[in-house]
């Protein structure tokens, strides 16, 4: 949605650094290559030292697996390499602006951070941080974090003036939690003050807020119904420690293990640019999920179904590991009983029965989508699920001919690209 708009605020403001400032930029670009992650470790330690309060904005789990330290020194790498070239960068912007606004991220935020990275560059660098690097860096950084503001005053507004808007977190009531496998339960969310829900697009996703050793932490959850104005739809999946020191989900297992029909969660009002693009078209539409990321691709079959044009193909592929895992296949043939022009296919890792014959046994190949997309090739397609799984599949289509803009996909978890 504000693509388009920070792409207009990047040209203007990128006339308004200064050439010496951006020439300084990018000469640091190589040396924050390569020391990207041993910088950020070090910002986020000094950070959550220096200011404790800035904690709940921060995914704890995304911490320790270090996820969150790689996505940030990513960042600021594409940074220093486009700052001559801020259009490039418009999409990013504006994905984190909409991160930034699930968060409630406000202008005060930006200094807190701005203080401590430019404290880090100084120290991780040592003597490669002259002078003149850190004052076009804190330039840059307060340029970009104008951009963030003022990006995320506009998403504030907008939804403050929406139909049933808000933009602070707002009390809703678990009407309905229904378990739909072994590890996913869905969470039935009314406004706890009466009014209707607010509107959203089919992909987008909202902040709930818990309650977490004297302060709070959050976690976005994608939207996995569409078109009911009398609840928001959830569904989360439960996630336990894992062997490979993968850390458990803290909002995820508090919500299967405490929170209950009746209860009160604080929720945030829907953001996200992962979104059906604008159907001016006929044009066919293919949903590919692995697991729990088959909840925003659920939200945008819904919205296809209720909307469907007599011509459109729909087709969705869903891989789990098994059918005990599997979340929404009723829900999903259901929809398929009623629209002759939506085809499900399933995968699993393994299956203790016979297969049927949208079934089949193993990992998406290249093979099944060679055949798969053989009329389809001009088609969207929306992908969401695990990074690897994601990128496997967004590289078999780029195979196959199909264009990197008609490929859609969602990451659950820090700002990055596949």
């Amino acid at each position: 949605m504000y693509s388009k708009y920070i792409f207009k605020i990047h040209i203007k403001g990128s006339i308004m650094l200064e050439s010496k400032t951006i020439e300084i930029i990018k000469s640091t670009a190589p040396i924050l290559e390569e020391h990207g992650v041993l910088l950020t470790k070090h910002f986020y330690k000094k950070l959550f030292e220096k200011n404790p309060e800035v904690m709940p904005y921060f995914n704890r789990a995304h911490q320790e697996m270090g996820t969150q330290q790689e996505a940030l020194a990513g960042a600021i790498c594409a940074y220093a390499k486009n700052i001559d070239n801020l259009s490039a960068l418009s999409g990013a912007v504006s994905l984190i602006a909409n991160k930034h606004s699930s968060l409630k991220i406000k202008p005060e935020h930006y200094p807190i951070v701005g203080v401590n990275l430019l404290e880090s560059i100084k120290e991780v660098l040592g003597d490669g941080a002259t002078d003149d690097i850190i004052s076009a860096w804190k330039k840059a950084y307060f340029f970009l974090a104008d951009i963030l503001i003022e990006a995320e005053k506009n998403l504030y507004n907008e939804q403050l003036k929406s139909e049933n808007g808000f933009n602070e977190f707002k009390k809703f009531r678990v009407v309905k939690k229904v378990q739909e496998s072994s590890i996913i339960s869905s969470f039935y969310l009314s406004s706890e003050d009466g009014l209707p829900a607010p509107s959203f697009k089919a992909g987008q996703y909202i902040t709930i807020r818990v309650p977490f050793d004297g302060m709070t932490t959050m976690r976005n959850y994608s939207l996995s119904s569409f078109g009911d104005e009398n609840f928001l739809r959830v569904s989360i999946k439960r996630e336990d420690a894992l062997e490979d020191k993968t850390p458990a989900r803290y909002v995820s297992n508090y919500m299967h293990s405490q929170v209950e029909e009746g209860d009160i969660v604080e929720v945030g009002y829907p953001n996200g640019i992962f979104t059906l693009q604008p159907q001016n078209t006929d044009k066919n539409i293919v949903c590919i999920a692995g697991g729990i990321g088959i909840t925003p691709l659920l939200s945008m079959i819904h919205c296809l179904n209720q909307n469907r044009k007599s011509t459109q193909s729909l087709k969705l592929i869903h891989a789990n590991k098994n059918d005990e895992v599997h979340a929404f296949k009723s829900e999903v043939e259901s929809i398929q009983e009623l629209n002759p022009n939506f085809k499900a296919f399933f995968f699993y890792d393994e299956l203790k029965r016979e297969k049927r014959s949208n079934e089949n046994i193993g990992f998406i190949t290249r093979e099944f989508l060679t055949e798969f997309i053989s009329n389809d090739k001009s088609s969207d397609f929306y992908i969401c699920g695990p990074k690897a799984f994601m990128k496997s599949i967004k590289n078999d289509l780029l195979a196959l001919g199909v264009e990197e803009n008609q490929i859609h996909y969602e990451l659950f978890g820090p700002v990055e690209s596949i």
